[in-house]
């Protein structure tokens, strides 16, 4: 213990000592006689405030970006300057201000005028500024664009979008979740306003829980992850919630085949504030009613936000998501699951270099899980807590200091199986309850080194402790999963006894140091090369045997036999545009290795499961590769070609645990390793009135176990099977149409509408959603049956707003 304290204080010691030393760098970068403006960006028709965009001053390199609620901060020397705004897709700005003393102006731009020669793709920055910024490896996709794309059965789906780029992959059709770069759907942080998202899937995969009109901004980080953001090793999705209009009453909405949804928005206390409320239902129930089925799936969302304006430099945000699938076949068996988010948000402007924002989170996954004829209920639920305290300190035009400390308190319910009925034939039972803590700090600096040389450069340090409150079970030579050399398999470990901790007690303590760093180098006002390194730390993990996530899955914490997964990731870019902007091009490589990524043993029970650790063994996996993205961001027809060239693999040795462990120790496919990914997206506007999109997919087919053989034992035929994840499933394509018509509309009218049609997967291709091996009965011939989802799927829906 002595030892394991000393090293959390040197860890400790050596986090506060580069915090000191950036501040030490931070003064020596800062010229005399310079004064600051600061200020925040809105849009002038609803004021929201703008994310991305840039403001600097004309002629000089001195710039910077409105970070998440719109603030701005930059400062130069004494003097005249012209100060522009620029956001894509918005009419610039120029003010004449004359420099002598620290000034404030928040400004309200307002949309372009249409042209069709001047159509936004994704970029929500000007792309030259893209360049310059440190920052790679990251996506951010505009929400008009989404609603142009092509999608199953009418509905917009910023996932299902995010996946038409490099690097972002699903798990097959009608599959929750996605995967970037390699990484399992556990090891992405889904962020909505700040709150953790354990589930994304609506219907069993088909929808994602985000309703694209109440959604103001989309960034995925795929690598490069900022210090700020810790507990997952893949990527970050950090979606951000409209604030709702503070000028007049707004409503959007769309009426479709499946799935309805309205979004009003209006201000409040005299446009002090203003709310959103947004919510989305689908109707397959009723529909499935009143065709005469006994089967039900049906869906609902709700968004709600609101935020006051106390004074010029405070500000409070109120927001929350709750969303729930149910699912009924006939009266036997019935299922339902649901995210819950609540966050309270103080945002502080100490001075015009500093910004504060304060957090309060709740979230909340459960599901719950009902066989009639077994007579039982199962439920089950992970909650935390989140404080959250982030910092940005504008030291000067060449140095920015973000800093920050967090904490998230969990409560993790495994499962708890309550009998129905007095005559049921199930006993009850409940799992052992888990809690934890976690908890980071941070600091992250933004340095110009030179006109030419960027750095991002920062460091995180996390600490997890698995908290007390429950019996943990002790096994011989401590090893809860033992190699049987006669069998040839791994079983469950001895049970010796048992150690019962307090809820004050700590059963294990975890550390680690996160630095992180991004080097952007422009070699002409065109083109730079750029560099990053992040180390993640994960402590939590999500318990699934399946190919792909389901609701019934399991999160659990790091502790005495499962040890927190660590993540280095290494990422080289070059970035170029062509022709003023109006195309670009990234190409990126990169390797990712992480440790203790756990795999389950043949056979594994992971279902009322007490003690997980007897069904796993710890691993490490990698993933690396090459990714290319082409965009067309001006003209009539705009879009991108994307291209990844990857691998994916994990190795899982025996371990203490003796044997040569998962395929004989052998590296193997993980379920999401795809060789190829080839994705087209386009749009064509014709005129005012028509727009046209399209999407072409390749995927080369998922990793999957085949059975190479058969042999019979006492009359029984029994399958042999190849090496783990050795085989795949046949090629997956398709392609997408949508057409999008604007009918007339009256300058007075303030009802806007538009109706979008869609045909999913239009050359009817029956792609393999999984492949299964059987014996004919008449003929006694081994037999193959593929399962398709999806075939062809036409869809019609109306979008309006007023």
């Amino acid at each position: 213990m002595t030892v394991k304290l000393k090293t959390h204080y040197w860890r400790q010691r050596l986090f506060f000592s580069m915090v000191l030393l950036l501040m030490i760098t931070s003064t020596q970068v800062i010229a005399q006689n310079t004064y600051t403006v600061s200020g925040k960006i809105s849009d002038i028709k609803n004021g929201e405030t703008l994310f991305g965009a840039s403001v600097f001053l004309e002629g000089t390199s001195i710039g910077v970006v409105t970070n998440e609620y719109g603030f701005y901060s930059l400062t130069a020397p004494e003097g005249k300057y012209t100060l522009l705004v620029t956001f894509m897709g918005y009419t610039d700005i120029q003010q004449e201000i004359n420099l002598t003393q620290n000034q404030q102006f928040n400004f309200e731009i307002s949309e372009a005028s249409t042209q069709l020669d001047e159509v936004e793709v994704i970029a929500d920055e000007p792309e030259r500024a893209i360049l310059r910024k440190p920052e790679m490896s990251v996506l951010k996709m505009n929400i008009e664009t989404v609603k142009q794309m092509p999608v199953v059965l009418g509905e917009v789906d910023i996932l299902k979008s995010l996946q038409m780029l490099p690097g972002v992959t699903n798990n097959g059709e009608g599959t929750g979740g996605f995967h970037v770069r390699g990484g399992a759907g556990d090891q992405n942080l889904v962020l909505l306003d700040e709150a953790i998202i354990y589930n994304t899937s609506h219907m069993f995969g088909f929808f994602s829980v985000f309703n694209a009109d109440a959604i103001k901004d989309v960034k995925l980080y795929k690598g490069g992850i900022p210090a700020r953001y810790g507990g997952r090793v893949s990527s970050v999705l950090d979606v951000r919630q409209k604030d709702g209009n503070s000028k007049r009453l707004a409503a959007t909405g769309g009426i479709g085949i499946i799935s309805s949804r309205l979004a009003l928005e209006a201000p409040l206390f005299k446009e002090k504030g203003s709310f959103l409320i947004a919510g989305r239902r689908s109707y397959a129930d009723l529909l499935l009613k009143a065709a005469g089925e006994d089967n039900s799936v049906s869906f609902y969302d709700l968004n709600l936000k609101t935020n006051y304006k106390i004074n010029t430099n405070n500000r409070l945000f109120l927001s929350g998501y709750f969303g729930r699938d149910a699912f009924e076949l006939g009266e036997n068996f019935s299922s339902s699951y649901g995210n819950s988010t609540a966050n309270l948000r103080w945002n502080h402007i100490f001075n015009d270099k500093l910004f504060s924002n304060l957090s309060a989170i709740y979230s909340k996954y459960d599901y719950e899980l009902g066989i009639t004829s077994a007579e039982f209920d199962w439920v089950s639920s992970i909650t935390n807590y989140n404080l959250k305290y982030d910092l940005k300190y504008y030291f000067s035009d060449a140095f920015k200091l973000d800093f920050g400390a967090s904490g998230i308190h969990y409560e993790f319910d495994p499962g708890e199986i309550i009998p129905t009925t007095e005559t049921s034939s199930v006993n009850p039972l409940v799992l052992d309850k888990k809690r934890a803590l976690e908890t980071g700090v941070y600091v992250n600096a933004e340095h110009k080194l030179t006109e030419k040389l960027t750095a991002q450069y920062g460091l995180r340090y996390s600490a997890f402790s698995r908290l007390g409150g429950q019996p943990m079970t002790e096994y011989a030579n401590n090893q809860p999963v033992v190699y049987n050399e006669d069998l040839g398999i791994y079983e469950r470990g001895e049970a010796i006894g048992e150690t019962v901790y307090e809820k004050g007690d700590a059963i294990k303590t975890f550390g680690n140091l996160e630095p992180r760093a991004s080097l952007a180098y422009t070699i002409n006002d065109n083109s730079s090369l750029k560099a990053g390194f992040s180390r993640v730390a994960q402590y939590i993990h999500l318990l699934s045997n399946t190919s792909s996530a389901t609701p019934l899955d399991v999160w659990t914490p790091s502790g005495q036999y499962i040890d927190p997964q660590l993540s280095n990731q290494y990422a080289l870019g070059y970035f170029r545009n062509f022709k003023n902007t109006a195309y670009s091009m990234e190409a990126e490589i990169y390797y990712k290795n992480t440790d203790n990524r756990i795999d389950y043993i043949d056979g594994s029970d992971l279902i009322g499961q007490n003690t997980i650790e007897t069904e796993i063994l710890k691993g490490e996996s990698r993933a690396y590769g090459l990714e290319l993205l082409f965009r067309k961001n001006e003209g009539k027809f705009t879009g991108w070609i994307s291209y990844t060239l990857s691998k994916s693999e994990q190795r899982t040795p025996g371990g203490n645990a003796g044997g040569l462990g998962i395929n004989d120790g052998n590296w193997y496919n993980t379920p999401y390793d795809r060789t190829h990914d080839v994705s087209i997206s386009g749009s064509y506007r014709l005129n005012d009135k028509w727009s046209f999109g399209t999407n072409l997919v390749f995927q080369t087919g998922r990793p999957v176990t085949y059975p190479n053989g058969q042999y019979e034992y006492e009359g029984v035929s029994i399958a042999s099977y190849s090496d783990r994840n050795s085989d795949r499933l046949p090629a997956y394509h398709r392609l997408d149409l949508s057409v999008n018509y604007k009918p007339n509309r009256k300058p007075n009218v303030k009802l806007k509408g538009e109706w979008v049609l869609g045909i999913y997967n239009a050359y009817n291709r029956k792609n393999a959603a999984s492949v299964s091996f059987g014996q004919n009965i008449e003929t006694g011939a081994n037999e193959a049956t593929r399962t398709a989802i999806f075939g062809i799927v036409p869809s019609i829906t109306y979008n309006f707003k007023f």
